[in-house]
This record gives structure tokens, C-alpha cells and sequence, in this order.
């Protein structure tokens, strides 16, 4: 079996104060994430691309390739209500560089397993890429269907689950499919002990805490469940448990730890976004404040 593993967070997008992306800090977050020894690097939803047009996700994704070098695999999520769309957004990546694509079924009608799977069909014959298949709560992705899809579509090789609860699923998608998919654990990894005890090949966490999470993974991958349970709980779970108490507070958390290291100038987040209260910046700020002092 081959297929994504490893760590392989998604990059955070840095923009101006006008909202334009800004390559100089990009190309910060990317040499600063490449040197904890990640196993990939991803562009999707934690990059805000669903907020781009075709263009400029074209051009992110060119920067990211270009800055990469090659270094690790790159992958790109080019998701779509529509197949036409889908295939568009596909052969953009391959034609920029991107190593492999990351999809989750349409969601803005339910659709059958037929459909699903000639979907992501006529997106591999576009491409020629390996595709991770995302298992997401707007467009679930049963362990039957998961492989029933990878049995048809040969460069269907990893799943990535997010579909609650993700340890239980993780466990059900290793049984079902584990023989021909690599599974990955994702949402926000706070769960990466317990899915790693399940079989979980990996996870997508953000790039802003790529060392934490390779310092969990190598605890793991040696044995030592007790040092990454220590890692998870005191660096990575009181994270994600702030991040995802409204909206999309995670991109306000994770972009301001970021510019207290110095990658971003700013912590802007492209509109809409929910704009934390005076409370909730309090919150953000003691957070960081308590991890800076504990590193």
C-alpha cells in the first residue's frame, strides 16, 4: 500500500493589511514548517482557499510548489460543488507542480455512491494525481464507500476522517479499508494519540503547530504514548479547544501565533470571518502568552 502518512499540516495564508496574500510571509511559514521535518505540506480549507477564485488559487498554490522545491510532497484540496469545476481546479494543480489533490464529494446536493465515484474518476483522468479522499460532516464518506471508490478510482490511495467522532471512524476505516488506504486522522488533530492507537497513518493539523505535532508523531512512532499524550494535552489540545468554540475563531488563533513568532506580519483574516470580542482576545492572548512561556 502506498498513500500520504506522516505529518502533513495545512499552510495558513498570510495576507496584508488590504487583504492581498503576502508571498514574503509565506515563504516564512514555509521554510519554518519545513524545518521541523513535516512529512508533507497542504494548501485546503485551513489556507481560506475557499474564499479565492480560480486565479488566485492557482497562484497560491504556484508559490507554494515553488518555495517547496520538492522538498516534500504538496498537497492541494481541489474540492467542488461541480465536476467541470473540480477537473478545472485539478489540472491547475498538476500543471503548477502540486504532487497530489485532495477532494471531498460534492455536497450542495446529496448524491449517490455512482455519482461520487464518477466524480472523482473524470478528476483523476484530468490529473494523473494521487488524490486523498476527505471525509468531511457536510459530505461523510462511509468506510464502504471509501473503498468501493479507491476498488474503482487506482489513484485513490489515502482518506483523510473528519467526521465525528474521528476516533471511532478511524478505527471502523482501518478495518474496512486499511489494506488499501492510508489513513488520516484531521480536525484539528486533537485526537492524533487515540487515532494513532487505531491505525491512523498520520494527520493534517495546521502549520502553525508543525513542531508540536512531529514532536507528538516521533513520540509515537517510537512508542512513547505517554510523551505524546503530554504534548497533545498540554500544547495542542488547549489550541484547538479555544479555536473551535465559534465560527472560524481558528484562523485568528492560529495566524496570531504565527505573527508572535514573527512569519506574519498580521493576523488578518479574509471576510467573512466571526471577529473575536474584547473577551475572546483576552482569551486568544492569555492562550498564547501561557505556550510561549512553557516552550
Amino acid at each position: 500500500m502506498t498513500g500520504l502518512h506522516g505529518i502533513v499540516p495545512i499552510l495558513l495564508t498570510p495576507f496584508d493589511e488590504d487583504g492581498n496574500i503576502d508571498f514574503d510571509d509565506l515563504s516564512r511559514e514555509i521554510e519554518a514548517t519545513l524545518d521541523t521535518g513535516v512529512h508533507g505540506i497542504g494548501v485546503a480549507i485551513g489556507s481560506e482557499i475557499f474564499k479565492f477564485g480560480q486565479h488566485d488559487r492557482k497562484q497560491l498554490l504556484a508559490a507554494v510548489v515553488s518555495n517547496v522545491a520538492g522538498r516534500v510532497p504538496v498537497v492541494m484540496n481541489t474540492s467542488a460543488p461541480g465536476t467541470a469545476l473540480a477537473v478545472s481546479l485539478a489540472r491547475d494543480a498538476a500543471e503548477v507542480g502540486a504532487d497530489r489533490l485532495m477532494i471531498w464529494p460534492p455536497d450542495f446536493f446529496p448524491t449517490n455512491a455512482e455519482a461520487v465515484t464518477q466524480h472523482l474518476s473524470a478528476i483523476a483522468a484530468a490529473s494523473s494525481l494521487p488524490i486523498v479522499l476527505q471525509d468531511v460532516p457536510q459530505a461523510p464518506i462511509q468506510p464502504s464507500l471509501a473503498l468501493a471508490i479507491a476498488d474503482r478510482v487506482q489513484l485513490v490511495d489515502t482518506i483523510k476522517v473528519e467526521t465525528q467522532p474521528t476516533v471511532d471512524k478511524v478505527g471502523q476505516m482501518q478495518v474496512a479499508a486499511g489494506k488499501r488506504l492510508s489513513v488520516l486522522g484531521g480536525a484539528g488533530g486533537g485526537t492524533l494519540v487515540e487515532e494513532h492507537r487505531r491505525g491512523a497513518r498520520g494527520t493534517m493539523p495546521f502549520a502553525s503547530q508543525a513542531s508540536e505535532f512531529m514532536a507528538a508523531w516521533s513520540c509515537l512512532e517510537a512508542g512513547d504514548e505517554a510523551g505524546a499524550e503530554a504534548i497533545v494535552e498540554r500544547r495542542i489540545l488547549p489550541v484547538s479547544r479555544l479555536g473551535f468554540q465559534a465560527g472560524d475563531l481558528f484562523y485568528h488563533i492560529h495566524k496570531e501565533l504565527l505573527r508572535r513568532r514573527g512569519l506574519f506580519k498580521t493576523a488578518y483574516v479574509a471576510p467573512p470571518t466571526y471577529e473575536p470580542d474584547a473577551i475572546t482576545r483576552g482569551e486568544i492572548d492569555r492562550l498564547l502568552t501561557r505556550l510561549e512561556g512553557a516552550q
